[in-house]
């Protein structure tokens, strides 16, 4: 049997409840006009106030969040860990513009980086580019246009908030990865990440940047970043996902009138990826984490692993998957020693809504994911009855 075919292993902490919930959620996910429809619906509400925070904390926020402040999260992160998944805190809180957001970003991922030191069940640290600085000044950045004088200073405080938890992260020896967002904001991200792995990755891989294989470049991009890592001599981390912004990506390239920078299908993206983490595992000095709920993906990463003697629990080699999805992943793969963590979203049920937003879109997005999901609980619940 494929080792992720076992849903004993995949759903043993979820009651038959939460089984329930599981199979009913999935079930909407599946459908394209209920999600645009539920969409709309819940932005309406939360905008005109109405009184849907309850009914959406006990559905759709309970199932993919680990709840609203890290305390909050911590049953679900120490059940998980009894399996021995972790848990990455994700605060998900998006679109900030003021310095005081920004600031308070800043706070929760130093806050993060404390408790991950604490708890081994928290082995990273995360956050945002656009959780430390505006986007339209990332984006400025990348077009390679002029700052203003304000800019400017601007500019040097998102510097200044990355090199204050860069330096948190290594003295309390907690990697520490940064997320990848829109493709026209990135290059900003990607400049600044790298001057800080060349700062701060000397000895190991504390700073990660994340490569989204769904643009087709990214490829070209690794491996020039690691010609010049490999002349200055720092470790490279790397988050590497498929892509989070596809629909979005492809609209604005058609409206302004350049060529997406998205893979031309799926199979292109696939391969771009495992393209990516084949040529990581084959060089030194490279650290990954593998956000995936790819099953290919994932069996291709296992054998490579077993063919460059990488032992399971090597600390350069992680396995990632969102919480309240794939668990028939990260589940198998623990129980087989693996190094696996879950990212946990948490944040008010009111800011994380545009979080939980993409995620519904981004699963009905991807062919085949949403029915494996409801495949696998249908499985369960049988096997249950039985």
């Amino acid at each position: 049997m494929k080792l992720f075919n076992n849903t004993e292993v995949a759903f043993s902490l979820k009651s038959d409840s939460q089984l329930e919930r599981a199979h009913f959620l999935f079930k909407m996910i599946e459908s394209q006009p209920l999600v645009r429809i539920g969409t709309a619906v819940t932005n309406f509400a939360l905008k005109a106030h109405l009184p849907v925070e309850g009914l959406i904390r006990s559905t759709v926020f309970d199932h993919f969040c680990g709840g609203v402040t890290e305390e909050d999260c911590l049953p679900n992160i120490d059940k998980m860990f009894t399996k021995n998944v972790h848990s990455i805190l994700d605060y998900s809180v998006e679109g900030k513009e003021t310095e005081e957001q920004f600031d308070h970003a800043l706070e929760k991922t130093l806050k993060t980086i404390e408790f991950a030191q604490e708890k081994g069940a928290i082995p990273y640290a995360v956050f945002k580019p656009t959780g430390f600085g505006r986007f339209a000044l990332y984006q400025k950045i990348t077009e390679k246009e002029a700052l203003t004088t304000e800019e400017k200073s601007e500019w040097i405080r998102v510097v200044e908030r990355y090199h204050t938890v860069c330096k948190s992260a290594v003295e309390k020896d907690v990697p520490l990865l940064i997320d990848a967002e829109e493709s026209w904001m990135q290059d900003a991200a990607d400049n600044l990440i790298e001057e800080l792995m060349e700062t701060y990755n000397k000895e190991k891989a504390i700073v990660f940047n994340t490569l989204q294989m769904y643009r087709h470049d990214r490829m070209e991009y690794l491996k020039g970043l690691h010609q010049r890592a490999h002349q200055k001599d720092y470790h490279i981390g790397m988050k590497v996902v498929r892509g989070a912004y596809m629909e979005k990506e492809r609209a604005r390239a058609e409206e302004k009138g350049y060529l997406s920078p998205i893979c031309v299908d799926k199979q292109a993206t696939d391969d771009n990826y495992n393209a990516a983490i084949l040529y990581m595992m084959e060089h030194k000095k490279m650290a990954i984490f593998a956000g995936t709920h790819n099953e290919e993906s994932s069996y291709l990463l296992m054998d490579l692993a077993k063919k460059y003697n990488i032992q399971p629990n090597d600390y350069r080699l992680w396995f990632g998957q969102l919480y309240g999805m794939s668990d028939h992943i990260s589940f198998n793969l623990a129980a087989e020693g693996y190094n696996v963590a879950k990212y946990v979203p948490f944040g008010p049920v009111r800011d994380v809504m545009p979080y939980l937003i993409r995620r519904a879109e981004e699963n009905t997005s991807v062919a085949g994911q949403t029915s494996r999901e409801l495949d696998l609980i249908k499985t369960e619940r049988k096997r249950r009855k039985l």
